[in-house]
Formats: structure tokens, sequence, C-alpha cells
């Protein structure tokens, strides 16, 4: 009888345990399962996978590796072309890159390509655990050989492109504006998605390959481009992200109560208000949260909201389930967890019963109409459709602008109407001369996987005209 090839599910917490803390909620792999997942591989001579990726990690290489129980070779084949793979294993959209392209998924059983990601980066941090209980040492860096570069913001962009090129030979300094680096992945993803102790892991090994890091270093502020020039450095990365909220512009959103989605994860995430008294960082703790977006972000405010002890949690968004952004794994923990989701909804202002403090939100149903620039259906309110939502919270996730604190002090920058840099699609060039930029200034608001292939590609065009300089 032909064995079925049954996709081994990751187990995760369940639902009524996991909305009482923010420990992770998917549990990863355990070897027995991570090898019958990768013995589902069917090792395709034509990996389609492979081009689904945006760091371009071959697939089938290291599910092979696993499969043959050679878990540390595993995680050499996938650092070779990715430094964050415990981070990438657990928050890329595999499903829309590389899992999509898998040749099972045409009958619904792609390989769960990430989670044997994070499977074999988890092996080797437990390994390294060990190894450094036995006072056993990692072996040392090359010196650096090569020109100096200079790469601002630790976000995915900068620490891909720092990685790559101290690989490479070349003398790499990060300078972070925050007190820790991870742009993103620490102040934006909450602890139940993804540790900070992974992510610090991760970044320690980027300086154990020989990359210098500063923190609390405002570039523009601090020091400008030209400084870092005059200081030595032959070429540099902007990696600084678009930190700078979007609101609705609506009546209202000036009341105590209304939160960016940015200041209310850094206030949870990167200042640990979740963890309050121990950390004395203020946030309020609502009863009934709206949460006005349909991403990610929208996702994880929710969470975090419900999870600091709100009894209702709405996700208030102006299109169907259909045209929400967020990942389907995402969405679906959510309504595990019990957020209710307000679909063909927008909020036309924010009220207040209590002198400058929330107390409910107007909305206005809509149906949705002909695709707008997005390629989406656009929302077209419903006449007469006005309901009030009785909330004492309100947070604003409907994205991301560049910050124009840096980038006013680099006149000679080319950005879009928008205020994004301009750079060569392929290569990540500037306007400026010696300067490469990548991720979410360049493109707005996207995924960490593909910031960092912009800063893979970045390293690549920066090797080749250092190389051409010298």
């Amino acid at each position: 009888m032909k064995k079925e090839n049954v996709i081994v599910t990751m187990h995760k917490q369940p639902a009524e345990k996991r909305v009482g803390n923010f420990n992770e909620v998917a549990l990863g792999y355990t070897e027995e399962q991570a090898i019958a997942e990768a013995s589902r591989c069917l090792q395709c001579k034509k990996a389609f996978c492979v081009k689904g990726c945006p760091v371009e990690i071959d697939i089938p290489g290291f599910i092979k590796k696993i499969r043959e129980k050679d878990f540390s070779g595993a995680i050499l084949q996938i650092k070779e072309k990715n430094s964050l793979p415990a981070i990438c294993g657990r928050v890329c959209p595999q499903e829309n890159q590389c899992e999509k392209e898998c040749i099972l998924e045409k009958k619904n059983k792609g390989i769960n390509i990430g989670g044997l990601e994070r499977f074999v980066a988890d092996w080797e941090m437990k390994e390294k655990d060990k190894q450094n209980k036995q006072n056993k040492k990692n072996p040392t860096t090359k010196t650096a050989v090569l020109p100096a570069v200079a790469i601002v913001g630790g976000g995915p962009a900068g620490l891909t492109c720092a990685a790559d090129l101290v690989k490479l030979g070349y003398k790499v300094k990060m300078f972070e504006a925050l007190h820790q680096a991870g742009g993103v992945l620490v102040y934006g993803i909450p602890e139940f998605r993804l540790p900070k102790a992974i992510v610090q892991t991760e970044v320690e090994y980027i300086q154990h390959l020989g990359v210098e890091l500063e923190n609390n270093q405002i570039i523009g502020k601090t020091y400008t481009l030209d400084d870092l020039f005059a200081q030595g450095y032959k070429a540099i990365f902007l990696g600084i992200g678009a930190g700078l909220p979007r609101f609705m512009n609506i009546p209202g959103e000036n009341l105590n109560g209304v939160y960016s989605a940015n200041e209310f994860l850094t206030r949870a995430n990167l200042m640990k208000a979740y963890r309050f008294p121990e950390y004395a960082t203020p946030i309020k703790r609502g009863k009934k949260v709206a949460v006005i977006g349909g991403g990610n972000v929208a996702m994880d405010s929710a969470r975090v909201a419900l999870r600091l002890g709100a009894e209702n949690v709405y996700i208030v968004y102006r299109r169907s389930m259909e045209e929400m952004p967020a990942r389907k794994e995402e969405i679906e923990n959510a309504q595990e967890e019990g957020i209710e989701m307000q679909f063909l909804t927008v909020p036309v202002r924010i009220l207040s019963k209590k002198e400058g403090w929330v107390s409910s939100m107007e909305c206005l149903e809509v149906k949705l109409g002909e695709p707008d620039e997005s390629g989406r259906r656009r929302p077209l309110p419903i006449e007469n459709s006005e309901f009030e939502l009785e909330v004492d919270e309100v947070i604003v996730a409907v994205g991301t602008k560049a910050n124009p604190l840096f980038l006013s002090t680099v006149p000679d920058l080319k950005m879009n109407k928008w205020g994004y840099i301009v750079t060569d699609e392929k290569t990540g060039k500037t306007s400026k001369e010696k300067v490469w930029a990548g991720g979410d200034i360049v493109t707005g608001s996207a995924t960490v996987i593909e910031a960092m292939g912009a800063g893979k590609h970045a390293a690549q065009s920066i090797n080749e005209y250092l190389k051409s300089d010298v």
C-alpha cells in the first residue's frame, strides 16, 4: 500500500492557556517530527521552492540533511545564505514564498519549510548552550582585510547586509538608534511570536562573525553620512526602516487611550510593559479595545491587548477576510483566542464621555466596489449604517511611513513622493555616491525576509563596487 504524504503538524499552546501568558504560541518540532516532515520532501531536481525564497536558501539541500539526521550540516547549509534562520523560521510568510512554490502544495500538502528551518536553528542554539556550559570556545573570526563599511540601522536589512559583508572580509560597523539591535524584530513583534532571547542570540552570532555594533547612535544627529565618510568608511548601507506611524486623521485621534500600533507595541515589547512592575513602563490596559487595520501589526496589537487583560478586543477592518493582508496563521490564532472581527467597517470618529478619554468609536458599514490602486476592492460607504462601538482604548495599525528626521539631513539623497529612498531595484544603490539602502525605507512596510533580501543584494553590490575600486 502506498504511504500517504501526511503533513506533520506543529503543536502550539492551547488558546485558553496562551491568552494568559506571553510565552511562544508555536512549540516547534521534536527531532522525530522534523525528520518525518523532512522525509516528505520529493527532492525535486528543479526546486521551485528555492526560487520562491528571497535569500535563495538551498531548501532541498538542508531538508535532505535533516532527513539524514545531520542537523549540524543542515544549519550550515542555511547559514550560507541566511544569517537569521531562527527568526525567519518564525515570522517569515513562507506560505506566500517558498512553501507556495512547493510541488506538493498543489495537493495542499506542501512541506513546512519554515518549521524545519526553525527546528535546525533552535537545535543549534541548544547545542551551543551545551558547549558554553562545558567551557568550549567558539571558533574565532577572521580579521578583516578589506575596507570599512558602515551599516545604519540594526534591523533585518542591516543585520543581513552586515553579516554578508563581514563574511567577505570587510570591516563592518553597525550604528543602531535604539538601545538594542533588531529593529522591528525587537520593538514590533511580540514575545509570543518571536522571543527576544532568540533575536539577541542571532545578533550575537552576527557580532561573533566580526560585526561591530554601536547602539544609541542616531545617524543624522550623532553623525551625518559625511561624518562617517570622513571617519574612513568607504561605503554606507541605510537600513533605517520606516517607523513613523500613520493615522486616519479622524476626529478624536488625540484623545487619551489612542495609540499608534508602533507606540503600543514598542512599550509592550522593547520596553517590557507586559512585565510590570518588574519594568515600570506605563501602558494603558483597556477593557474594551479596538484595533484599526488588517495586517500582521494589527493582529499583534490585538493579541497583546488581550494578554494585557482586555475583556473584548475588536479588529476593525474596512474590507473582508479575503482581502486581509495578515498571515492566515496569525488570523486563525487571533480568532482562536477570541479576537472579534468587525469586517467591512470604517471608523469615522473617536468619542469621549469622560473628559479627554476614549469612551467609544463611531463606525460606518461599507461594501466593496471595484479594485483601487492597490488591486483590492475599494470600500464604499452604506448610507445610514452608522453605529457606535463601545471601547476605552483604540490602537491605530494602518501602516507606517518614512521618518524625516534622518532624511532631512541628506538633501542630495533622492526620494519619491511618499518620502522613501529611491534606489536601483537590483542593487540598492542610491543617488548619493557610495550609499546603498534597503528594506522598509525603500519599499514601505514589507516583510522581514524581503528586507533581508534587500540587504543581501546591497552587500553583493557593495562588494562589487569596492573590489573594482581597490
